[in-house]
């Protein structure tokens, strides 16, 4: 009975902490941190879902004489995300491109992350990355909607592995604070379930595109490691952020380039 609660708190942190569904209340204990990241890929199946239902439902709107709201209708699609979450990723990915953009030591740019104010690299990355958004979204088709909605759980997935298993940049903080407190094992053995299955479900869901979305994934995974490493000497909570968007955005931008030379019969 005790550990059932113990993962019930876990659940409720894991929503209230990285997305602004309304949770019931729960003490931020040590214990009831321990299963978090379990948990947060689950958020990103929420966002899929959601994603995937407006999609739907902007399709049928067309053709029941709703009229071309496409551009609206994608708007919507972007933003879901960041009213899910509550923008905390997007935040860390602007700090992230602040920092990088610095060209200063370690120790220099870890201090821009956690400076509050947006530097000019920050606000310019804000708007090419919504613009890229617009124009990946923009060529959407079910077939790669399908791939896309499964892409949120996956890029979660990395994220929480990074945080249990990539080097701390900081000694406190946020991503410090969950992975002292999670039971590491356990977690890191369920986000490498969570990761297997994906790997096998996408693909299975979306064929070439399915891989194309994998392979994509874990090219930012690795660009990520040697991010982190070689510019701020480990993760922290932007980093981890700053992952997350990118790889959501090469992900679909990928998932949408296979399946538009696909169906032009260039390849299979």
């Amino acid at each position: 009975m005790k550990s059932i609660k113990r993962i019930w708190n876990s659940f409720k942190i894991a929503f209230s902490m990285y997305s602004r569904i309304p949770m019931p209340r729960s003490e931020w204990t040590d214990e009831n941190k321990s299963y978090a990241m379990c948990f947060f890929p689950w958020i990103g199946a929420v966002i899929g879902l959601l994603s995937y239902g407006v999609f739907r439902f902007s399709k049928w709107f067309g053709i029941h004489g709703g009229g071309n709201h496409a551009l609206f209708f994608t708007i919507v699609l972007i933003l879901i995300p960041v009213f899910v979450t509550g923008g905390i990723h997007l935040d860390g990915f602007l700090d992230t491109q602040d920092a990088l953009s610095s060209w200063q030591t370690k120790e220099r740019r870890l201090e821009i992350l956690k400076d509050s104010h947006a530097g000019a690299f920050a606000i310019i990355s804000c708007t090419v990355y919504f613009l890229m958004y617009i124009g990946v979204y923009s060529c959407l088709s079910v077939h790669s909607m399908e791939v896309i909605a499964c892409s949120f759980v996956l890029s979660r997935t990395l994220s929480g592995l990074s945080v249990v298993t990539f080097p701390q940049a900081r000694k406190k903080g946020m991503v410090a604070d969950f992975s002292e407190n999670a039971s590491t094992k356990i977690v890191r053995a369920t986000l490498c379930v969570y990761l297997i299955l994906l790997c096998f479900l996408i693909p299975f869901i979306g064929g070439i595109c399915g891989i194309g979305c994998v392979i994509a994934a874990g090219v930012v995974f690795g660009h990520y490691y040697r991010m982190t490493m070689s510019n701020f000497g480990g993760v922290t909570g932007d980093l981890c952020g700053y992952f997350l968007q990118v790889c959501e955005l090469v992900m679909a931008l990928v998932v949408v380039v296979v399946d538009v030379v696909a169906k032009s019969g260039i390849i299979g």
